[in-house]
């Protein structure tokens, strides 16, 4: 099985789990990482996934060229256009799949291309000392196409982005770090440890006000200042409704931690 899904009470533990392959993407990993992802969202119980890596030299480098590539060879070119508007992207994040619980990437090792863009989706990026970064598909001939183009520059300067497109170049760490692509960078020995920590640490918190201000976050940053402030009028509204409120106010009132349930 390439992938392993844990649960550990309110966390889900993803593990690409091909190492003979530096955890690189194939037909069975993309569809089986899809279905761990929706697994995920649709458990009511689980609050917060974090995807890794097996090992400690690869978190994921992308596309397996060989046989992803044969699969997508086989295909038209308005075949792979459909299914690239209806299906999972690749990491099964990428794109077509709406998930508001939060996901944290804990990046081990190389993190290239397509495995760039899986950690790209990822809502928090936390990474060991030996990784590595770096969309390089266009030494191949052709674009980073799941959301590579489109969520780097969202999230570091638009110049340092196209940087790392065009030239393909790899960066490490600490200049991840430096550039605001990752959150954290620990030891390796510390990384699942300190993700780990993140994640709780977000369980401690109402997970539907968790999910809401997640969405509110993403939808808003395509909008105006007004529409966004508008939006989350909208969605943060209907939370005041919630059982989970009523706890949080409680919790305060005596003085203890909310038992948050998600209700």
């Amino acid at each position: 099985m390439p992938i392993r899904f844990e649960k550990r009470e309110h966390i889900a533990l993803v593990t690409l789990d091909r190492p003979e392959a530096l955890n690189a993407f194939d037909i069975e990993l993309s569809r089986e990482i899809a279905e761990a992802w929706i697994a995920f969202r649709d458990d009511s119980d689980l609050w917060v996934a974090i995807v890794t890596g097996t090992g400690n030299k690869s978190f994921s480098t992308g596309a397996d060229l060989r046989s992803l590539g044969e699969f997508y060879r086989s295909m038209t070119p308005l075949q792979r256009r459909n299914r690239a508007e209806s299906q999972p992207g690749l990491g099964g994040i990428t794109r077509n799949l709406d998930l508001w619980k939060p996901v944290i990437a804990a990046i081990n090792g190389y993190c290239l291309a397509g495995g760039l863009e899986l950690a790209l989706s990822c809502d928090i990026r936390i990474a060991s000392e030996n990784a590595q970064f770096g969309l390089t598909e266009t030494s191949r001939g052709i674009i980073p196409g799941a959301g590579g183009t489109q969520r780097l520059p969202r999230l570091i300067p638009v110049s340092i982005a196209l940087e790392m497109i065009l030239t393909a170049r790899r960066i490490d760490a600490a200049e991840a770090y430096r550039i605001g692509l990752v959150n954290k960078v620990v030891s390796q020995a510390e990384l699942m440890n300190t993700a780990i920590e993140m994640a709780n640490r977000i369980c401690e918190n109402a997970p539907l006000a968790v999910q809401t201000a997640k969405m509110a976050v993403l939808k808003g940053l395509d909008v105006t200042l007004e529409e966004g402030m508008r939006l989350e009028n909208l969605l943060g509204e209907p939370l005041r409704q919630t059982e989970d409120v009523q706890e949080g106010i409680t919790a305060f009132i005596e003085k203890r931690k909310p038992q948050f349930k998600g209700k």
